[in-house]
């Protein structure tokens, strides 16, 4: 039972990260009244939590199997509700932008140490198989409910309560995962390889830049891109035997 009570404290705070990928949407209207965002800062606004969050995973887990992945876990909560506490209240778009900057990285330690966490609190095949899908449903509805759940939080409060929904819970996950949730880390994790960090996050950061500055120019984003997959997809004629 305790290893189900646990499942059920690590669940909603991977609901809430992938939600915030899409709660704002409803919110740029506010927001762009509010702060008065430029085009770009709109951009990243949008879109920077993802582009770290994403970015940032493999990073995380290597740092978990580490650090140990429950505290990886803790921490990430804690930053992650800090965040979302600058984030509510942020006075300009700069704030924002780094404001979701932040989020994404605390949210990219709670994916792979949740999963991490299930495998080792669910020793049983089948019951791991479950615990999985429950983690798996939770993430994907977090992405559905986003605009809904933001929808409705501004039809009675201002666009920066939307990001004031993970507070709480991330406070229950700090409140009683040093309780429910056993630690693990890798005792053959080496040393960290500082310099393909730095070169992944180096390329990551061109890349996005790169993007969003197509982005900007009308029909070269979409072609850039579609250039891009056809060079990546191509394939040499196969020669007939």
């Amino acid at each position: 039972m305790r290893e189900w009570i646990g499942l059920a404290v690590i669940a909603l705070p991977c609901l809430l990260y992938s939600m915030d990928l899409t709660v704002l949407h409803l919110a740029v209207p506010r927001l762009t009244e509010a702060l008065a965002p430029s085009s770009v800062q709109l951009l990243w606004i949008i879109d920077i939590y993802g582009f770290l969050l994403a970015g940032s995973l493999i990073t995380m887990g290597s740092l978990g199997d580490r650090i140990g992945r429950r505290r990886l876990l803790l921490i990430g909560a804690a930053f992650f509700g800090a965040a979302s506490i600058l984030a509510a209240f942020s006075r300009s778009a700069t704030m924002l932008i780094v404001s979701r900057a932040l989020l994404g990285i605390a949210g990219a330690t709670i994916a792979p140490s949740t999963l991490s966490l299930i495998r080792n609190m669910f020793l049983d095949a089948r019951e791991r198989t479950t615990a999985i899908s429950i983690w798996i449903i939770a993430f994907s509805l977090g992405g559905a409910i986003g605009p809904l759940l933001g929808g409705a939080i501004l039809e009675y409060f201002s666009w920066g309560a939307v990001f004031l929904l993970s507070v709480p819970v991330m406070i229950l996950l700090l409140a009683v995962g040093p309780f429910l949730l056993p630690e693990y880390r890798d005792p053959n994790a080496g040393k960290p390889d500082v310099t393909s960090t730095a070169l992944l996050g180096a390329a990551r950061d061109a890349f996005v830049r790169g993007l969003v500055l197509c982005q900007m120019i009308s029909g070269i984003g979409t072609l850039v891109l579609a250039v891009f997959a056809w060079a990546t997809f191509r394939r040499a004629p196969v020669a007939k035997p």
